[in-house]
């Protein structure tokens, strides 16, 4: 009861003039299935709104901007979160968001604010996607770490990296824009050149990011894979020492965070065009922002607050690194190449 009390504080405090005369008493948001915060926070939400909150979870980012898209003309809920900049561009250009600023901008960090001026889209958290590697199997080799997606390709890693493809996986997409935004598309060692010698290196591709991580990926200490390097998040070490049997031993896994190497992932929530419920969603934008709900986002999803201060968590404070100069791609080229560039990728890897 304590907790749940101190989380209406604070949100009170984000939602100015308390509770507002709403168009009804339920609110639908939908989601991704990797959706999770505490039961508490969604319900001390309800307690200052007097709104019920609906979680509707809609598959991957993919599915679910789909399915917003196909129902735009009879929205499916009032928010939509968890569209990320690989498929902002998409969301946006189907106009299924309805404008609004949130008060609460001020306290983000201006590196995610996001470049439409219209306000259709608030960002919530980011993520990185960065190689992994298992720390033990690099000091019994006595090999240092690659320190650029290019050293990648030198024999000393040869059989070593296990990553996913871009057609079957988020994570996979996400590196595979890495290399985009690295190598470049049209010159005279491009993105595809990187990946016709990272498969002449023995890269192991696999559909999925549990196939990769919990299949193939050598992890000293627990029954895993033989690859020491696989494509995973900055967010991955800290989780390995919150769900060890040993967590006083510290992390056993690290991130590779050098320039460029790492491509950051920013989700966004916004109000749906024709909401049957714009007041509380309108709400619900500003709480995702609150001190508590920011918080809440790296022991439950794993991801990182865009509000510059909200702090870390311990284990993530002491055990996680945020890139410097992650690799980014603008959103509208993504949109417009993402299908190009993956067919691409598929015909040199497939070949």
């Amino acid at each position: 009861m304590f907790i749940k009390a101190v989380l209406s504080m604070l949100i009170a405090l984000v939602i100015a003039g308390g509770a507002f005369a709403q168009e009804s008493d339920s609110l639908v948001v939908m989601t991704h299935d990797s959706f999770a915060v505490p039961e508490a926070l969604l319900e001390a939400f309800e307690d200052q709104t007097g709104v019920a909150v609906e979680v509707l979870r809609a598959g991957d980012a993919g599915t679910m901007v789909n399915t917003a898209i196909l129902s735009v003309n009879n929205p499916l809920a009032d928010v939509l979160y968890g569209v990320d900049n690989t498929f902002l561009s998409r969301a946006l250009n189907a106009d299924i968001f309805a404008e609004y600023e949130s008060p609460a901008l001020e306290f983000v960090q201006e590196a995610f604010l996001p470049a439409d001026e219209d306000y259709r889209v608030t960002p919530v958290d980011f993520g990185d996607v960065c190689l992994n590697y298992d720390i033990a199997t690099f000091e019994d080799l006595e090999l240092s770490l690659p320190e650029s997606l290019i050293a990648l390709t030198d024999e000393a890693y040869r059989g070593l990296l296990v990553a996913q493809s871009p057609a079957t996986s988020s994570p996979g997409l996400a590196f595979l824009l890495a290399t985009v935004a690295e190598f470049g598309v049209d010159g005279d060692y491009d993105y595809l050149d990187f990946w016709s010698d990272l498969r002449e290196n023995d890269v192991l591709v696999v559909d999925g990011w549990s196939d990769a991580y919990y299949g193939e990926f050598k992890v000293t200490g627990r029954d895993s894979g033989s690859r020491p390097l696989v494509v995973s998040y900055a967010s991955s070490p800290p989780a390995e020492v919150l769900f060890s049997e040993n967590p006083e031993a510290g992390a056993i896994t690290g991130a590779i965070v050098a320039d460029g190497a790492c491509f950051r992932q920013v989700e966004y929530v916004g109000l749906l065009a024709g909401a049957a419920n714009e007041t509380a969603a309108r709400q619900f934008v500003d709480f995702m922002l609150s001190p508590a709900f920011q918080e809440a986002l790296p022991l439950n999803m794993f991801v990182y607050p865009v509000r510059a201060d909200v702090d870390l968590p311990e284990v993530f404070a002491e055990h996680s690194q945020i890139p410097e100069n992650p690799a980014w791609v603008d959103p509208a080229d993504i949109e417009a190449h993402r299908e190009a560039w993956i067919q691409a990728w598929l015909e040199v890897m497939l070949s």
